[in-house]
Formats: structure tokens, sequence, C-alpha cells
């Protein structure tokens, strides 16, 4: 009863031909593997990497569409392309309890090697779930750990380098406002990031908010 068709808006407008299943099968997209993944956009900044996949065979007659062709996914590169290290605000920073500063400052006492240290505060950004689950006894002080809280970390001996006088993670060099990445030892599963605030002679951070750079 009039003309018939034979493409994908047919079955929708209901005037496909008879045979329109054997003649007009459907085809879905089919596509290639995914390549390999690129290098860093950026070396020296937490950016993305890259990887693509191409279309092989385009959808016909109603068939799958194709599906997304590329993927990203967070990458930082320590090293940039002449070979020279990053700045340190790319080093994730180990922390630990400040209840070990005691002990470590008499350490160092001991053997005459105590360095001036300094502090650096911080405003913790985003914090993962993990550090709140944490229930062995020497994890406890992770709890403390929460978004939007400022706190204190001190940089003492032996965590000091003693050619760059800095410890690793403490966001020098970094700019204003740059995300830095944080991770406590004990538990590698407590992350998170956080801002540089500014660096201090000396802590003032009530002690549950104060930690150590290991």
């Amino acid at each position: 009863h009039g003309p018939c068709y034979c493409d994908q808006a047919c079955a929708r407008t209901l005037d496909c031909c008879h045979d329109y299943a054997e003649a007009c099968p459907v085809a879905p997209c089919v596509v290639s593997q995914w390549s390999v993944w690129s290098g860093c956009a950026e070396p020296c900044k937490t950016t993305y990497r890259v990887r693509r996949r191409h279309v092989i065979q385009e959808p016909r007659n109603g068939g799958e569409p194709c599906p997304p062709l590329e993927e990203r996914a967070g990458c930082v590169e320590y090293w940039t392309q002449q070979g020279t290290e990053c700045k340190q605000s790319l080093i994730p920073a180990l922390i630990t309890t400040g209840g070990f500063g005691k002990a470590r400052k008499r350490r160092a006492a001991a053997d005459g090697s105590e360095r001036a240290g300094y502090c650096v505060e911080f405003q913790l950004v985003a914090i993962t779930p993990s550090c709140l689950q944490s229930h062995h006894s020497y994890t406890h002080w992770m709890r403390y750990l929460r978004e939007g809280h400022t706190v204190c970390v001190e940089c003492q001996h032996p965590a000091l380098d003693s050619r760059s006088l800095h410890c690793y993670g403490d966001g020098s060099g970094s700019e204003m406002n740059q995300l830095l990445h944080w991770q406590a030892v004990g538990n590698p599963q407590c992350k998170g990031t956080w801002r540089r605030i500014r660096q201090l002679d000396t802590c003032s951070c009530p002690s549950v908010h104060s930690f150590l750079f290991i």
C-alpha cells in the first residue's frame, strides 16, 4: 500500500518493506580495541592521559550506536621532558601523629644532629572514608582528620632534607590554592587533598590536629 523503505527510521514511521528484516538487517556499531595510554598531557601537573579507539563499522538500520571513542584518566608526571625532577609540591606528603614528635626530638638532641625545623598549616579539602574506619590503636589519630579543618604538620629532623631544607610533600613552590596530596602512615587507604595556608616556625594547632612529616 504505497512506497516502503529500508532505513533506520522506518521502524518508527511504520513504513518498512515486508522483507525489511532480511534485506535490511540491523548492524550495530563496531569499534576497535583501545589504543595504549598516552603520556601525561603536561609534566609537573595533575592532568590526564588519553586512550582512543576508532569506528570500524557505523551502525545501520537502528543498530546499537557507537560507544565513546576516547577515555581520560588522572595522571601526574614527576619528571620534565628535559629529564629534571618536578617541584616538591607534586610529591604526596606522608604524615603521622604529632605524638611521635617529642621522641624524635630527644633522639636528635642525643646525637647532636638537631636542626631547626618548621611547621606548615594546611586546610583539609578531601578525605577518604578509610580514615574513619581505622580500628587499630596506632591509627586512632586518623579520626581527627576532618574536611574543612585546619591542621598543622611539623617538619623535623630526620624528615628535614639536609640539601633542600624542606620535608617532601610540604607544598613548597606550589601555586596559591593548589590542591596537594597527603597520605597517612599506617593506613595507605587513608589519604586525601589539602591546600597549603602558610609556613610557620612553630605549630599552633591543638595536639589532635598536629601531625608530622615522615
